[in-house]
């Protein structure tokens, strides 16, 4: 199995209101379409994510360090049989995410802390990952859920999405199971996230526009982190 890198990318996040979104989906229904994978328009995310012994990423994210990285595992609409293990990597506002497929027996190990086979297993990311999980400590942390509505423009690649419904699984790590308890990670907002590439389309950047909508850094993971 091969890496998957996606190039280095620019993103906004904005903290948006339900009315917003009504509003902004309305527009990009008029210029986007709806990704294909989604299923009436939205499907659901549950991610594992990574820290080591010193929360470094979480502390990081906190502190706005410039140059940052995280580790995740995830699947889509419950479907266990299509799992990515990914990093995302952050630099001077930029953002980039390798990729490798996993199995879901694969997945498991990695959570029940069974390493030794990683080493081996042909694919960089997965070597990386174990490196850091024997030498840095870095252990599955917490259950990120929500729900994500997604559409896609195709000149400048860009991608818009609202993620709502956001749940923590506070200290579990049993994201394999169905039946795993999630909470709302508090009064966690709706959040908008636009991407793209070399440029941002004007008629994308109109359809986006709220007044007095700022930038934000939110954070799903920190977030999820913090509220647990």
């Amino acid at each position: 199995m091969t890496l998957i890198k996606v190039d280095y990318r620019h993103e906004w996040k904005h903290e948006i209101t339900y009315s917003d979104l009504i509003a902004i989906r309305a527009r990009l229904r008029a210029v986007a379409e709806s990704d294909r994978h989604a299923i009436d328009g939205k499907y659901l995310i549950r991610s594992l994510y990574f820290d080591n012994l010193n929360d470094k990423a979480l502390r990081e994210k906190i502190d706005g360090v410039n140059m940052r990285e995280k580790f995740r595992i995830r699947y889509y609409n419950g479907d266990t049989s299509f799992i990515h293990l990914e990093k995302k990597s952050k630099l001077n506002g930029l953002g980039t995410k390798y990729s490798a497929l996993l199995s879901k027996e694969e997945a498991q190990k990695i959570v029940d802390g069974d390493m030794d086979w990683m080493m081996d297993s042909g694919r960089s990311l997965v070597e990386e990952l174990y490196c850091k999980m024997k030498y840095q400590g870095m252990r599955p942390k917490t259950i990120v859920d929500y729900t994500r509505e997604p559409f896609i423009y195709a000149p400048g690649n860009v991608r818009v999405t609202f993620d709502y419904y956001i749940r923590t699984g506070l200290y579990s790590t049993d994201f394999l199971n169905p039946e795993c308890v999630t909470i709302p990670a508090g009064d966690a907002p709706i959040i908008l996230e636009v991407k793209w590439d070399e440029y941002l389309p004007s008629i994308i950047r109109d359809a986006v526009q709220m007044p007095g909508r700022r930038v934000t850094a939110f954070s799903k993971y920190a977030v999820c982190r913090t509220y647990g």
